[in-house]
C-alpha cells in the first residue's frame, strides 16, 4: 500500500478531535473502493481516535511517515 498513488490529501495537523475523525469520514464517503488518501495528523489523541476508527469502519490504514509532532496516513476506502 506504501507506494500506492494517492487520490486525495488532508492536512489536519491542528485539528482538534473529534473534527479530524469527521473531516476523514467525509472525505471517503466522497471516494469509491480502493481509492487512496494521504492525511497528517497530530501525535496523540488524533491519531489514536483516527487510526482506530478508520479500522473499524473497513479500511485500511498504515503510518507512511513520521515526525515527532506528527504522522502521515495512507488511507485506503473500504467501501464502508
Amino acid at each position: 500500500m506504501r507506494d500506492a498513488p494517492s487520490d486525495h490529501y488532508l492536512d489536519l495537523r491542528g485539528t482538534p478531535c473529534p473534527i479530524n475523525f469527521i473531516r476523514c469520514r467525509l472525505a471517503l464517503e466522497a471516494m469509491a473502493p480502493g481509492q487512496h488518501f494521504q492525511v497528517d495528523l497530530d501525535r496523540g489523541e488524533p491519531e489514536e481516535m483516527v487510526i482506530p476508527g478508520l479500522t473499524r469502519e473497513g479500511h485500511q490504514v498504515e503510518v507512511i511517515d513520521q515526525a515527532k509532532d506528527w504522522v502521515r496516513l495512507q488511507v485506503v476506502c473500504g467501501g464502508g
